[in-house]
């Protein structure tokens, strides 16, 4: 690929999602995209370019662009210190303050461990407390995972980390053994609600506010102006003395927000 059309494609890339390209990410680009040269009916990276944009090619084939720039690593229990304090000290408070019907979103959601991890969490943690009742909004930029993490089916050695008696509730086994597949149960399923969203846009449709919002391991990929108008848009959408829980390498530092940290990139909204 020439130099001029990886500029176009990162520029591209940095308006609709955010996401910066620097030339050292140049190879790892074209090897993302060698896939969707035969979808196009191309030959070679500077074809496809031509391709892209040209006419409207841009409106149908800009969004498997985006699927295929964006990373997608998740696991269940990621980071296990969030879900730890979110049992001990969040859900506690959180039922303390009346909240009968706990509204949590998960904002890049990925492949779905990340929803069905906090949806285990919230079940158990009702099932011994009485309550509350919980909803979860789980999204992300990329429809191919978004595909996966509706099925909820997943390799059987993804859920390793899973603790055993959150595994024999909330996990089922393929009747085949051979598949050496799982399925989360139809009940987590039916309580997230899978949606597209764009975290660059310039506002978040989620409703009501957010008791709970996970948005980790994103900001790393934005630059600090777009952090910002992320988190501030995270923080519009959060109910007050509700919770935003970042990736363990990231931080709002130097953002200028009224968020309070609560625990190692845990962050709570005032009353």
């Amino acid at each position: 690929m020439s130099r001029r059309n990886f500029s176009r494609l990162a520029a591209h890339i940095y308006e609709v999602s955010g996401i910066k390209m620097p030339e050292t990410k140049k190879t790892m680009l074209e090897g993302r995209l060698r896939r969707r040269l035969r979808a196009v009916g191309v030959e070679t990276l500077d074809g496809y370019c031509d391709y892209l944009f040209t006419g409207d090619n841009l409106a149908a084939e800009g969004l498997h662009l985006i699927n295929a720039v964006t990373t997608n690593k998740t696991d269940f229990f990621r980071e296990p210190a969030h879900f730890d304090y979110l049992v001990a000290h969040a859900l506690p408070s959180l039922q303390a303050r009346g909240i009968r019907t706990l509204r949590a979103w998960s904002s890049a959601c990925s492949t779905g461990p990340e929803p069905y991890t906090l949806a285990m969490v919230l079940d158990d943690y009702a099932a011994r407390n009485g309550g509350p009742d919980y909803g979860i909004l789980a999204t992300d930029l990329d429809t191919e995972v978004l595909a996966t993490a509706r099925a909820g089916i997943y390799p059987a050695e993804l859920i390793d980390p899973v603790p055993a008696a959150l595994r024999q509730k909330y996990v089922m086994a393929s009747k085949d053994p051979a598949r050496r597949e799982v399925r989360i149960v139809p009940r987590l399923r039916s309580a997230i609600g899978f949606a597209r969203m764009n975290l660059m846009d310039d506002r978040y449709p989620v409703g009501d506010p957010m008791h709970l919002i996970f948005c980790r391991n994103v900001l790393i990929y934005f630059d600090k102006p777009t952090q910002k108008k992320v988190v501030s848009q995270l923080y519009d959408c959060l109910a007050p003395g509700g919770y935003l829980l970042l990736g363990h390498s990231e931080s709002i530092t130097g953002l200028g927000l009224p968020l309070q940290q609560v625990a190692n990139t845990v962050f709570r909204r005032g009353n």
